[in-house]
C-alpha cells in the first residue's frame, strides 16, 4: 500500500501562491516570532509571503518548489533556486550553484524524515539541472536547522547579514557538493 504522502513540483498558480503564503507565515512565525520583536516579524512576514510575491517566486523559471501533502494538505514545502550567487566567490559560474531557499515543516511534521525527504526532491533537481553546489543561509541561533544540515553533510562556509523586519541577523552559509 503506498503512503498518502506525496510530495509533487508545484503548479504555478495563484491559488498555490495563496496556500504557500499562507503557510510560510504560520512556519516561520512558529519558528522565530519567540526570538523577534513583533513589529520586525510583522514587517518580515508582509514582505516575504504576501500571495503576490509567492506568485512571483512560484513563476520564477529559476525557481521549483516541491510540496509535501498528506490527504491534499500541505505540511511541508521546499523552495529550490538555480543560479544562487550565495556564498560564491568572485567571478564564480553561479549557473551550477542552487540555493535551498526554504525549507518549512509544519511542527507537528518535524522529526518524521519528512524535511529529508524534500531536502533530497531539491538535491535531485539541482544534480538533474546540471547544478554540482547546493548553498543555504540558516540563523546562527537555529541549532536544530544547523545540526540538521551538518547530519546531511552541509560544511560552513561563510556568513552573512539577514533582515528581520528591521533587525539585521547573522546567517551562516552552508554548502554541499552535488
Amino acid at each position: 500500500m503506498s503512503s498518502p504522502l506525496r510530495i509533487i513540483a508545484a503548479k504555478r498558480t495563484a491559488a498555490i501562491a495563496a496556500q504557500l503564503a499562507e503557510f510560510g507565515r504560520q512556519t516561520f512565525s512558529d519558528t522565530y516570532a519567540a526570538q523577534n520583536r513583533p513589529e520586525d516579524m510583522a514587517e518580515y512576514l508582509a514582505e516575504h509571503f504576501g500571495p503576490e510575491q509567492q506568485l512571483a517566486e512560484l513563476q520564477d523559471a529559476n525557481t521549483v518548489f516541491f510540496l509535501a501533502l498528506m490527504q491534499q494538505q500541505l505540511v511541508g514545502y521546499a523552495k529550490l533556486y538555480v543560479g544562487s550567487g550565495l556564498g560564491a566567490e568572485a567571478g564564480a559560474d553561479v549557473r551550477t550553484r542552487a540555493e535551498l531557499q526554504r525549507l518549512y515543516v509544519q511542527e507537528d511534521w518535524q522529526g518524521t524524515g519528512l524535511g529529508a525527504a524534500l531536502l533530497r526532491r531539491c538535491l535531485d533537481e539541482a544534480r538533474q539541472r546540471g547544478c554540482r553546489t547546493l548553498v543555504l543561509s540558516v540563523w546562527e541561533k537555529n541549532e536544530k536547522a544547523q545540526e540538521f544540515y551538518r547530519r546531511k553533510g552541509f560544511k560552513q562556509i561563510g556568513e552573512t547579514e539577514y533582515r528581520v523586519g528591521q533587525d539585521v541577523q547573522n546567517d551562516f552559509i552552508l554548502r554541499k557538493g552535488l
